[in-house]
């Protein structure tokens, strides 16, 4: 309360403090204006005694106001009149037809003087003002689209978590499937193959179209039984699980080959650890895919895929000898814009274990590399089977 009371107080204080040095400063200049133009008389004589006393003017009206401005101009005339319009140390006019309209004139001009640095000082303070309303703008311009600069990385941030959720989503979805495809089909369409090899054993009661239906139906359980396991080895292949990544790419590189007519060469350390199941599972479906774009889209006969370790980093490369991808579709394709939509999935997969994806191509072929940091690749011990 004391505080508040005396605050106002102190402000006043500090305002009269300022105009007794403004007004002070006006008294001086025009003094010493005074006593200049008394040194230069030698030099410049007795006629127009004004020479000084514009300056004392101009600095009051430029440096102090124009209160401070009136009384350097009072002071100036008074001192003009007392010290140089004869006869000297008086306040009479022996010459009033040309001491007046000399004073009147320096009292005019001086009047001239001060309004327009009133005018220029009000200005200057309207435009300091704008200046600093336009900086106040623009501070709350900035903080504002830091704000939202805040809240779009927030929203951006939960929809990664939110995809990265729904990609472990769809692997829990294509393992269980896998598991339905493998354990229930497959164990059915196992014992009607059985069933099947009996009926097989008894053809000689048949007529040969029984047999030969019989025979038929043999083959076709069996076709039948292949596709449901190379489909349950797609959707999630369990030599993933069982064996590790070097097994599980081993296994697909060599079924690829097999149905595509693509040599495809792999290079993969023999002693290549285990990683995560994220880990394991983003680069088996980055190989996945880069094969089959490869199988539909290259038109080469070729490919090699490179899986190494390298100063604390996992490195995947995947090439073909193809016909390459048109550089306006590369440029798309690196960039973060519209991708198709195996690439978006490899590069939604790799950020969200802290990789990186690149795709490299000319008339040569095509070039996919992914790095994937070594410390989160390590395996969970719960993980381990």
């Amino acid at each position: 309360m004391l505080a508040s009371q005396v605050a106002p107080f102190e402000r006043d204080f500090e305002t009269e403090r300022a105009d007794v040095r403004r007004y002070g400063a006006a008294i001086v200049a025009a003094v010493l204006s005074l006593a200049l133009r008394k040194l230069l008389v030698p030099l410049l004589g007795e006629s127009n005694p004004y020479h000084t006393v514009w300056f004392a003017v101009v600095f009051a009206t430029w440096y102090c106001g124009p209160g401070p401005a009136i009384l350097t101009t009072l002071i100036s005339a008074l001192g003009v009149w007392y010290w140089f319009l004869p006869p000297a140390h008086s306040f009479r006019m022996q010459n009033p037809k040309t001491d007046i309209p000399g004073m009147l004139g320096f009292l005019i001009f001086s009047g001239f003087i001060i309004a327009f640095g009133e005018a220029h000082r009000r200005s200057l303070a309207k435009s300091k003002t704008a200046e600093e309303e336009l900086r106040q703008l623009h501070r709350d311009l900035e903080r504002k689209v830091e704000e939202r600069t805040a809240d779009l990385n927030t929203a951006n941030e939960s929809l990664r978590e939110l995809s990265s959720r729904l990609q472990q989503m769809r692997d829990e979805e294509r393992r269980r499937i896998a598991r339905e495809l493998h354990d229930g089909l497959g164990q059915l369409l196992a014992a009607l193959t059985m069933n099947l090899a009996i009926v097989q054993a008894q053809t000689n009661r048949l007529d040969s179209d029984g047999a030969r239906a019989i025979s038929e139906n043999a083959a076709i359980v069996h076709q039948i039984s292949d596709e449901i396991r190379t489909l349950s080895h797609l959707l999630h292949p369990p030599l993933l699980d069982v064996a590790g990544l070097a097994s599980a790419l081993r296994w697909y590189v060599d079924g690829f080959s097999e149905r595509s007519k693509i040599e495809v060469k792999l290079d993969i350390p023999q002693e290549f650890g285990r990683l995560s199941d994220e880990m394991e599972i983003a680069i088996f479906r980055m190989v996945q895919e880069c094969l089959t774009n490869i199988h539909r889209h290259a038109g080469g006969t070729a490919a090699e895929i490179r899986v190494h370790q390298e100063d604390h980093r996992i490195v995947v490369e995947v090439q073909d000898e193809g016909k390459g991808i048109p550089p306006e579709k590369q440029l798309e394709l690196n960039s973060s814009g519209q991708t198709g939509v195996g690439f978006r999935g490899m590069r939604e997969r790799l950020h969200q274990l802290g990789g990186t994806l690149e795709i490299r191509s000319d008339g040569t072929g095509t070039a996919v590399s992914a790095i994937l940091p070594l410390e989160l690749a390590a395996r969970e011990p719960s993980a381990g089977g």
